[in-house]
């Protein structure tokens, strides 16, 4: 692999690999409100927050971290009265004694704050106002487009933004060539990139593990306490349930953070822990499980450009496939095989749809692993969907091309459908 396209890799990694608090839609929504409220210099007295509908059903039923609460009023308060826009996707991160503040706002200025959908053809778009204080995200979860103070305009990068076409570059990179990933190039990466270059991986795994450990002990749904009780040390279900205790914690509200994929702290969770814990229970060395952990994540992110950021397809579809090509990795499979894998994946989950995010996340989740495994013992055996079968084609790039399709434009309605039903229950 060429040095140049290496160092590519390695940077979009690390780009799009990084630690978060909390669901990353309430996260992002804070981080905007925030950098709103310090443009005004005080406390305002109006909050207007107009959100796509991805975001806006992605925030609905989710924990705010160390609240007991969900939904954005809460994250919204939180941003007023401590946010600090510097901190990142971690700006909910705090004290419990700066919570117990946010909660004393909320309820007493909670009819100051305005929230509703945006129509517009961009899937993360968050603008908030704040008295005459704009700022506005779109495209990526820490990404302003555009800052304005009264008549003072600091950043405008909106031009093309509602475009047809959803590109998840980021506006200032729109000079620098995109970075046309392949299967082939993301396993040469992960599978021959000097070690030093993956050390960063590790933080994925010390990080996911802890809210894995926190989660074992109660939260969310209790999905992965129950299967941990199950489990009776069958490595298979070890490995899921150590998974999704982590998704089970951070639904739940955890104040841990955990490192995100793509903008997804669940996506994050799915491709550190399962190559993680399976190859460290089937005994293998700290290199194998260290490119296999790098295989899962990269080739997730690669999934993941094709469908776009927010989708109506679960993002568990493009973790779980990284999952599924690491699992074969760490079987000693080939490349070819690994295609399989995730051939056979397209051919089993695709029509996951997301239907926001919430603790019930962890049972997708569940059910993502569970097929990963199936589909790469099968890969292993050289077993391989027929390239007449639904979405896939002879080639693993055609068909992962082929899910992008299905998860960026062939669901809208799906994603118009999902927020008219969650926005209209009856109880």
């Amino acid at each position: 692999m060429e040095e140049t396209i290496r160092k590519q890799i390695g940077e979009l990694l690390r780009r799009e690999v990084v630690p978060a608090t909390g669901c990353t839609e309430p996260g992002a929504v804070a981080l905007c409100v925030a950098k709103a409220c310090e443009m005004l210099g005080r406390e305002p007295r109006q909050i207007r927050l107009r959100l796509s509908k991805n975001v806006f059903k992605n925030a609905m039923g989710v924990g705010i971290p160390g609240t007991g609460m969900i939904g954005l009023p809460i994250a919204v308060a939180m941003a007023v009265t401590h946010g600090q826009s510097s901190r990142g996707l971690e700006v909910l991160t705090m004290p419990q004694e700066h919570v117990a503040d946010a909660k004393r706002w909320l309820a007493n200025h909670a009819g100051q704050i305005d929230i509703s959908v945006k129509e517009s053809s961009d899937k993360l778009y968050i603008e908030c106002t704040a008295d005459e204080a704009v700022a506005v995200i779109a495209k990526r979860h820490t990404n302003f487009v555009f800052l304005r103070n009264g008549d003072n305009v600091l950043l405008d990068h909106k031009q093309g933004l509602f475009q047809e076409q959803d590109n998840d570059d980021n506006p200032e990179e729109d000079n620098r060539q995109r970075l046309e990933l392949t299967a082939r190039m993301v396993y040469d990466y992960a599978t021959t990139a000097p070690l030093g270059e993956l050390e960063y991986m590790r933080g994925t795994i010390a990080l996911n593990t802890a809210a894995s450990a926190e989660g074992l002990k109660g939260m969310g749904l209790h999905t992965g306490e129950i299967l941990m009780g199950q489990s009776r040390g069958d490595v298979v279900h070890t490995v899921v349930a150590r998974t999704v205790a982590a998704s089970d914690a951070r639904m739940d509200g955890c104040t841990l953070p955990v490192f995100s994929n793509s903008g997804s702290g669940n996506q994050g969770i799915a491709c550190t822990l399962p190559p993680y814990y399976y190859g460290t229970l089937r005994g293998c060395d700290d290199e194998t499980v260290l490119r296999a952990v790098t295989l899962s994540h990269l080739m997730s992110i690669y999934i993941k450009q094709g469908i776009g950021r927010l989708s109506a397809l679960c993002g568990i579809v493009n973790a779980t496939m990284g999952v599924s090509a690491a699992f074969t990795f760490l079987e000693g499979g080939s490349f070819d095989q690994i295609g399989y894998a995730m051939k056979n994946m397209i051919n089993t989950i695709a029509g996951m749809v997301c239907d926001g995010a919430k603790p019930s996340c962890a049972l997708k989740m569940a059910s993502g692993l569970y097929s990963a495994f199936v589909c790469a013992e099968l890969a292993v055996n050289g077993h391989v969907v027929d390239s007449t079968d639904g979405l896939s084609e002879c080639d693993v790039d055609c068909s992962i091309h082929n899910l992008g399709r299905l998860g960026k434009d062939g669901m809208n309605q799906t994603d118009d459908m999902i927020l008219d039903i969650m926005t209209h229950k009856k109880g």
